[in-house]
Parts: C-alpha cells; structure tokens; sequence
C-alpha cells in the first residue's frame, strides 16, 4: 500500500507539473491595461466623499472625472471586460483530475491473497493545441470586451461634454437676454419719461412694453430649458435629476488642428466599436482552428493501485503485494458531420465579423463626415459673427440709442438694433456651442484627443 501511495503521489505531481505547463501566459497588454483599470474601479467604488465636489468653479474635466468614477453603465461595462479575462485561466487549465475509489463487494481470491478494494488516479490531456487555441479566443474575447468598454467611456464623456456645453449655451443665452432685457426696461424708462414731458408718442412707449414682453418671455423659456438640460447632465453623471447644477464659466475657444484624412485614419486604428468587431473576427478565426482539432481524440493517462491482502500460505511468493496498474484511454471522435459543423459555423461567423465591421466603418466614416461639415460650419458662423457682424451691431445699437437720447433718432430703430444684436449674440453663442458639441462627437468617434494648434 505504500508502494501504491508512492506511485500514485509521483503521478499526481507528474499531472499537476504538466497541467501547469500548459497553461499558456496571459497577454501583456491585457494584464497591463487590467491593473490601470482596476485602480480606476477602485476609486469609482469608494464613498461618495472621494468624488469631485462640483461648484460654480468646476470645469468639464471635473465633471467627466465625476462621470467616469461614478456612471454605473461604464462599471457595468468594466466588469463585463474583467469577467471576460477570467475567462482566459478557465479555458487554458486541464480539465480536473479523477479519482475512483472501488471496493469489491465480493474479494477477489488471487494466488498472492484477496483483492478488496482499489484506487486510481487519471488525467486527460486534450489534443495538442486545444488549450492554446481555446486560450487565444478567450484573449481575444477579452479584447472585444475590453474595446466596448472603451467604447462606453467614449460614449459616457460625449455625452456628459453634449450636455455640459448645452449648459453653458444656456448661461450664455439667459445673460445675453438678460443685458437687452435691461437695455430694453432702460429705453422703456427713457420712452415713459418723454411722454410725460411731452416729447415722445405714446406709441413709442407701447413697443418698448411690446418688446419688454417678448424678452421677458424668452428670459422664462430658457430658465424653464434649465432643468431638462441639468437633468440629462445629471443622468450621466449618476446623481438625482434635480440634483443642483450651476451653470458653467464662460469658456475659452479650443483651438486644435485636425484634416479629414487624419480623421479617417484615426477612425480606423482608434474607433473602439471597430475594434470589438476585429476582436470577435480574430476569435471566430481561432474557433475554426479549434473546430478542426475536435477530429483528433483526447489522451487519459491513469494510474491504478490494487489493495491485496496476505495470502493464505505464508510462504507463497509475492504475499500481499498490491498490484499497480497504468492506464491509458482516448475517446473516439467519429461524430464527424457534428466537428464539421462546427467549423462551418465558426467560418460564418468569422465571415460575419468581417462584414460587420466594413458595414460599421462605412456609417462612421458617413458620421465623421456629417459631424466634420457641422464643425466647419459652426467655425464659419463664430468668425462671421465674432469678426464681421456683432462689431457691426454693436456699432449700430450704440448709434441708434445715441441718436434717439438726442431726438435724432426713432425708437422703431432702437428697437430693431436691439433684436439684431441679440439675434447675432445669441447666434454666435449658438455655433460656439455646436462648434464645441461637434469636436466632442469627432473625438468619440475616432477614439482619441486632438492636438493643439497653439
């Protein structure tokens, strides 16, 4: 019996050492890219005291970090890539060894004495390559995972970005309507004041009321546009849809450099979705080569000890001694029609991918294009208004007003100059905003940061 223990335990370290050794490594970049994120998950999972305290002075980076501790779909999505590599140990280990213990009912009378019961120890090997291949699809499942995950992130900032600068068109918008509000209530003073002196027509005071009503109006739709904007920043940033929110600082023109071809290559090394779409092509391609091993059989190596006692003659040669048997077995793959369908459906499969991704890259490339066209646009109207037409309406406004305190003016002048300053303030702000939404929308989609043109 000790002999058996002996041969069995050797065996088993022979089992373990073998399995070990097949294991094949996990992919570097994925371990890398697992340790950053992790720390990332970490901080993101810590009281709500460690977030980012979100005051009048906050910026857009402090919101997309808030974002980005605390949205829980981006968790959700990180821990969709995290379950997926610990998909990879799983696949690349040797299935469990098995141990089989029998006792004979009934001893079995042999020449050296009575067999009673028996152990064994065995372990299957798959086909050589097996584990690896599975190893490699799972590496690449991973990496799919890993590019959805990116994905979200691009995705979740965009949004918070859309909505932050929706914000801050709004904050623009209510002070621009505010200022010709006051521009506005002050003519009205002036115009009163001159019909109670006689030197102004009643009509004059009725437009300025007229016009009073029409600003006020305006101020009350975009403070009621406040709360369904702040609710949709709020809803990015996991936090309750009344949550406050104060509207943003004025904000600086980014000034980043970029050509149509430099996007379009980008889209094709960065877009994350473009990625995922490989990553589940590459595993696909390694299911066909798995799918072709299934012909060849798996190997069992065992090892079995029989327990004998003494024989009956004391002098018999041999007396007691257990017998140790080693063993080895493959299953049979003759199912044929079922490994040749699974290598078609991996090549449909693989095939699919590929088309999925040329269908995919076509629509971002017609979105990077539409965006690129809004973005020239939005450039276009913030020089044209900035440079040209707002100096131009300020002039005018400050002529009119100027004219009529000297009674050379009309008031229907005034009030014309004020709309026309306010309509091109208001639309300058307008295209600062989509200028800004549509720089946000071109890094989401080719997955990366522009560089500065300062």
């Amino acid at each position: 019996m000790r002999r058996f223990c002996k041969e069995v335990g050797l065996a088993f370290f022979i089992i373990i050492f073998a399995g070990c050794a097949s294991v094949p490594k996990k992919d570097a970049q994925l371990i890398s890219d697992q340790a950053l994120w992790e720390k990332e998950v970490s901080l993101s999972e810590s009281p709500e005291e460690k977030l980012p305290e979100l005051t009048e002075k906050s910026t857009l980076s402090d919101y997309i970090a808030y974002a980005a501790l605390n949205n829980p779909g981006l968790k959700a999505a990180f821990l969709n890539w995290k379950a997926a590599l610990e998909k990879i140990p799983q696949v690349t280990t040797l299935p469990d060894p098995r141990f089989t213990y029998a006792y004979y009912i009934q001893e079995v009378e042999t020449r050296v004495g009575s067999q009673r019961q028996s152990f064994a120890l065995t372990q299957t090997f798959p086909w050589l390559g097996k584990l690896q291949l599975q190893g490699n699809a799972a590496v690449e499942a991973a990496r799919a995972e890993k590019a959805r995950y990116d994905a979200a992130k691009l995705k979740l900032f965009y949004q918070v970005q859309e909505a932050f600068y929706e914000y801050h068109y709004l904050a623009q918008a209510t002070a621009v309507t505010q200022e010709n509000l006051n521009y506005v209530q002050y003519l009205e003073s002036v115009a009163r004041a001159g019909y109670s002196a006689g030197m102004t027509p009643y009509a004059d005071v009725v437009r300025a009321q007229v016009e009073l009503g029409r600003l006020e109006d305006r101020l009350k739709t975009l403070n009621d546009e406040a709360e369904p904007i702040a609710a949709k920043l709020n809803a990015a940033l996991n936090r309750p849809s009344g949550a406050q929110l104060f509207f943003p600082e004025k904000l600086e023109e980014e000034k980043v450099s970029f050509t149509q071809e430099q996007l379009l290559t980008w889209l094709k090394e960065n877009n994350p979705d473009l990625k995922a779409i490989s990553s589940q092509a590459a595993q696909a391609k390694w299911n066909i080569d798995l799918a072709k091993k299934n012909f060849y059989p798996d190997i069992t190596l065992g090892m079995q000890g029989i327990d004998t006692s003494n024989a009956l003659l004391p002098d018999t040669p041999d007396s007691g001694k257990d017998p140790i048997i080693a063993t080895a077995s493959i299953n049979v793959p003759i199912w044929w029609n079922k490994y040749r369908a699974e290598g078609r459906e991996a090549s449909a499969r693989y095939k699919s991918f590929l088309r999925d991704r040329e269908d995919k890259e076509n629509r971002l490339v017609a979105n990077i294009k539409w965006a690129l066209y809004k973005y020239r646009d939005a450039e276009r109207k913030i020089a044209l208004y900035r440079d040209a037409l707002l100096p131009e309406a300020k002039q005018a406004f400050e002529v009119s007003i100027q004219g009529y305190e000297t009674g050379k003016g009309t008031f229907p002048n005034v009030v014309d100059s004020i709309r026309t300053l306010l309509e091109f303030e208001l639309s300058y702000q307008r295209a600062f905003t989509d200028r800004a939404q549509r720089l946000a929308e071109l890094e989401m989609l080719v997955g990366r940061s522009f560089p500065s043109s300062e």
